[in-house]
């Protein structure tokens, strides 16, 4: 939803007063494009229809506009979870034990090119990438150093992985097993969430109607396996750093959420059975309200939805559970110390619109992967906010807040526009399928990058305030002997491992495929006699096929 009209300085609209006055420049925008008033008046806010019983009720109540918990952080604080990942299993590891010993209180596992895009290290393709932006995952025993020492049953992990989510998922199952760990008492979450792969990210394997097959495969053995693990992190986190704005991020991450759970109906699945395990991910952006109402649209969005469409009975289904990560495009290379200051209130605004988890970027990500240094000031950020300033005291401070309202209901309707476009083009597959999101994805991307290049949206240390000279940061290098060793590595478990039982295994998971039974129980055999990564995801290849993307003009 776009708003250009224009608005003269000397002719106050409703909402501005008659003060006069000249204003300091000739329109307020949100990133999303939405005129700003000067302020709202009770009447404009009845006037968009807003009731406190149907719009807000009381938090921890449907539709849970006001948060998804009665209590909120007066019971418990959200999940401090730092994304990591790089260079081999170890590295990452001690990563891991640095910042639970530093009060972290979840893990996030960030995965290299060649893991993303089911590779292994030694694969011609992942030659001079493996290690390089994440963690390079070959195999069950890159999983076994990966965890070492850390409580299976007692820490929640993230995985940020999507078209071989499954696999990786399969080793981390694995894994438990080796260590005696009922799958019962396993909690995480894997991203899984391959449609926005196809608009955003692009890290996809397989073509799309395949890909929402294995989904639904692991919704299935999830509801009846691993019941406290999240099967899809619905992400508007890469939607939003393609360039999207907060309302297209809004409405397209929910229409890919909606896609999933109908998928999971037609699958022949009882939707309360998979639905409260869905989880979100959101890109927390720099316009403070703008980034509050977005999430806020959201909870009440899902709950409507989820209840009235799906016909989802159990308010488990209904709420909107969600994880945070502060915006990685506003992070700027000049003057990198004020990433800190973007990344703190980027990170209140997460924590006032009511986030479960919420990972704060370091300040040289602009640069490179964070120093150890620079992780733990993302992290104390945090912790600052949950421990020193009080806004964890009380639940949902903003509700009530007439221009917070009134822009969470203009959220709310711009998403439902979106909602209806994509309907009339069929959908969210074809909507891929015809560029759709593409599209209005890079057109975002392109108004936004001219309203900076012309200075009506400021970036400090870019096109304000800039410094002639600056001093670069201390950063983090990967030595390149990681990639070297991390492929002997992987060829010493090869040469180890039992060759017909891998073989075997392999074979049955291709079976498994081509006849259309549930792929997850023969992934975890073929992890735990050390199958790689790439041997696994090439046995579903013969069978789905790769994905080619047209090009989107």
């Amino acid at each position: 939803m776009v708003v250009h009209r224009e608005a003269k300085p000397e002719e106050p609209r409703a909402g501005e007063g008659g003060g006069g006055g000249e204003l300091r420049k000739p329109r307020f925008l949100t990133r999303s494009e939405m005129e700003v008033p000067a302020f709202v008046r009770p009447e404009e806010l009845e006037a968009e229809g807003f009731e406190y019983a149907r719009d807000l009720g009381d938090p921890g109540e449907y539709p849970f506009t006001r948060g998804v918990h009665r209590t909120m952080y007066r019971g418990r604080l959200w999940t401090m979870r730092q994304f990591a990942g790089f260079g081999d299993a170890e590295a990452t590891n001690r990563r891991f034990h640095y910042l639970l010993e530093q009060g972290q209180t979840g893990l996030s596992v960030a995965f290299d090119f060649p893991t993303l895009l089911g590779y292994d290290s030694d694969a011609p393709v992942a030659e001079g990438e493996v290690g390089r932006m994440g963690v390079a995952v070959d195999t069950l025993a890159d999983m076994e150093r990966l965890f070492a020492g850390i409580p299976l049953d007692r820490v929640s992990t993230s995985m940020t992985i999507n078209g071989p989510a499954m696999i990786l998922f399969a080793m981390y199952l694995a894994l438990a097993r080796q260590r005696g760990v009922p799958f019962d008492r396993l909690a995480g979450t894997i991203q899984n969430d391959i449609l926005k792969e196809y608009t955003a990210q692009k890290t996809y394997i397989f073509p799309i109607r395949p890909s929402l097959k294995i989904i639904t495969d692991i919704l299935a053995f999830c509801a009846d396996q691993v019941p406290r693990w999240n099967t899809i992190s619905i992400s508007g986190y890469h939607i939003r750093e393609a360039g999207a704005t907060a309302v297209q991020e809004l409405a397209f991450t929910l229409a890919d959420g909606f896609t999933y759970v109908e998928e999971g109906i037609k699958a022949g699945l009882d939707v309360d059975r998979f639905a409260p395990r869905l989880s979100f991910f959101w890109d927390i952006h720099l316009n403070f309200f703008e980034e509050i109402a977005k999430i806020r649209a959201a909870r009440r969005i899902w709950a409507r939805e989820m209840r009235e469409r799906y016909g989802a009975r159990d308010p488990r289904s209904w709420r909107m559970r969600f994880h945070s990560q502060t915006a990685g495009v506003s992070l700027t290379a000049q003057q990198p110390e004020v990433n800190i200051v973007r990344t703190a209130f980027e990170a209140l605004a997460a924590v006032l619109a009511g986030t479960q988890s919420l990972h704060t970027n370091s300040f040289d990500e602009a640069l490179a992967l964070p120093t150890e240094e620079a992780v733990r000031l993302a992290l104390r950020t945090q912790q600052v906010i949950a421990e020193e300033i009080g806004v964890a005291d009380t639940v949902d401070p903003l509700a009530g807040s007439y221009y917070l309202e009134w822009l969470t209901k203009r959220m709310e309707r711009a998403a439902y526009d979106y909602f209806r476009r994509i309907e009339a083009l069929g959908g969210v597959v074809a909507g891929i399928e015809k560029g759709f999101f593409q599209r209005e994805i890079a057109d975002a991307a392109y108004r936004q990058q001219l309203r900076q290049q012309s200075g009506e949206e400021v970036v400090i240390g870019v096109n304000r305030y800039v410094l002639e000279e600056e001093q670069p940061p201390r950063i983090l290098r990967i030595d390149p002997a990681v990639e070297r060793e991390q492929v002997e590595r992987l060829r010493r478990v090869r040469a180890e491992r039992d060759p017909r039982a891998v073989a075997e295994a392999l074979e049955r998971l291709e079976r498994t495929a081509r006849e259309g039974g549930n792929i997850m129980p023969p992934l975890v055999e073929a992890a735990s006699v050390y199958a790689s990564e790439g041997e696994m995801a090439d046995a579903l290849r013969r069978v789905y096929g790769v994905y080619r993307e047209e090009p989107v003009f």
